[in-house]
């Protein structure tokens, strides 16, 4: 099979059509040797290949018998990445990593604490230069006599399951999952909510989480960014009959697993359950309904391969949405442009947080998580950031009660841009948007939401 480095146009592609369809095969791995999105604790590799599978399986000094594998994005310096790559190797004793963004192919392998370069060669040269990474790295070259009675202390064990089966391979290193849930709300409209919830989540699924979003906002504006509303026609609407609504009002149908969609505004890959225009006409229906504000719920915890975080965005009002919201998560964020409109508004969000409580505390629930105020859509005026922010910032704590976050998201262009991307389709234009993180990854946008992402991931006790 030959290989074309044009055609990976982005990670998943670089993962599918490089990792899996031409490197894996050439280098003599089949299918039961190699296994995707392999976590040990809080390391999470793309791809672990094993030369020879010995049950159970030990990484440590003497036992070179595995290739870890990491695909990036195209357009992403590999040097930034050889870092983490390094981390991965030293501390599970593996001995040989592969790094691509499918325009280049590096090998590294483990040398006592650190990692040396071995092989570098194009996406061009690959076909070419396979015989000499099958020496280094092919299934042959590493395979050796079996292990036998290997010890199972200070290493990471995997007891590999049975591999005729068709259910994903996940390799957890026996850690509980608890899914952690956050809402996004203010009920001032504006102050960027739709963009902190689809580029946070973006962030947080950069970080190696599984992340699912839910739109409980019938405006859908996440919906739209996150790239679902891709219909020119009314007509060819797709959303309207499998979306939240249906979620909310059946006890026995539309579980989450199957309303939710992958959404490719981000990569890898974020699952979003879509909202849809049609859902202000259904709150009454709802309210109806005993078991409204407890059907997310009820759902979320029938979900068979949970989420490790899960964000849900509200409408910008106190309505029976915002609530199921604000009932359903465990953490809360307030996005805040800081303008006198949007402080105001923090005195009914305190409000409705407290009533929002004492049914929590009805239903034997913790009291919600107010992870803090986060300044969103700030000017990057100078002069305005130097003197005047700072005030507004401690005006916050001081006349609400309410926590800052340390994370400021500026409004900067490439916020506006990256949600207004399209596809042309003959004489149309289809909505393509996409995360901040992917539309520019080096920009400062970009960098303000990662950086929101590890304070949250901090403040909710999953540090990466």
């Amino acid at each position: 099979m030959d290989f074309n480095p044009e055609l990976c146009r982005n990670e998943s592609e670089v993962e599918s059509k490089l990792i899996v369809q031409y490197l894996l095969p050439q280098l003599g791995y089949t299918p039961d040797t190699w296994h995707q999105e392999v976590a040990f604790g809080s390391i999470r590799l793309d791809f672990l290949a094993f030369a020879t599978q010995v049950i159970p399986f030990v990484l440590d000094a003497d036992s070179p018998l595995s290739v870890v594998m990491e695909a990036k994005h195209p357009n992403q310096n590999l040097n930034r990445h050889t870092r983490r790559l390094k981390t991965y190797l030293t501390s599970l004793n593996v001995r040989y990593g592969l790094l691509t963004n499918g325009k280049e192919v590096r090998i590294y392998k483990g040398a006592k604490d650190d990692i040396n370069l071995v092989f570098q060669c194009t996406g061009k040269q690959i076909q070419s230069k396979i015989d000499e990474i099958k020496a280094l790295i092919g299934r042959d070259s590493l395979r050796q006599p079996l292990i036998q009675n290997a010890s199972l202390t200070q290493t990471p064990s995997i007891n590999l399951p049975n591999t005729e089966s068709d259910s994903p391979i996940i390799f957890e290193n026996h850690r509980q999952h608890t899914v952690k849930t956050i809402a996004v709300y203010h009920n001032k409209g504006g102050v960027g909510k739709t963009t902190t919830v689809v580029n946070l989540a973006a962030a947080i699924r950069k970080k190696g989480k599984k992340v699912l979003v839910i739109d409980l906002d019938s405006q859908a504006n996440t919906t739209f960014a996150a790239g679902l509303a891709k219909f020119d026609d009314e007509e060819l609407d797709d959303i309207k009959d499998s979306n939240v609504r249906h979620v909310l009002e059946s006890e026995d149908f539309y579980p989450i697993q199957e309303v939710a969609r992958k959404s490719q505004f981000n990569n890898p890959e974020i699952d979003v359950v879509p909202s849809h225009i049609t859902l202000m006409q259904y709150e009454n229906e709802l309210n109806q309904l005993d078991y409204s504000k407890l059907m997310l719920i009820q759902k979320m915890n029938q979900l068979e391969d949970p989420y490790d975080v899960v964000i849900i965005d509200t409408p910008p009002s106190l309505n029976l949405y915002a609530r199921i919201a604000l009932i359903t998560a465990d953490y809360l964020i307030i996005p805040s442009d800081l303008k006198p409109f949007a402080n105001q508004g923090l005195l009914n969000v305190k409000t409705f947080i407290k009533k929002t409580n004492e049914f929590r505390k009805f239903i034997n629930k913790d009291p919600l998580e107010i992870l803090g105020v986060l300044p969103c859509k700030i000017s990057t005026n100078a002069r305005f950031v130097q003197y005047t922010l700072p005030k507004r910032i401690e005006v916050i704590p001081r006349r609400y009660g309410l926590k800052v976050m340390d994370s400021v998201i500026y409004e900067r262009e490439e916020l506006a841009k990256c949600t207004e991307q399209v596809q042309i389709v003959g004489n149309m234009e289809i909505p393509d948007p996409r995360s901040v993180l992917d539309f520019k990854p080096d920009s400062t946008s970009a960098q303000e939401f990662e950086l929101l992402a590890i304070e949250v991931l901090q403040w909710i006790g999953m540090q990466p």
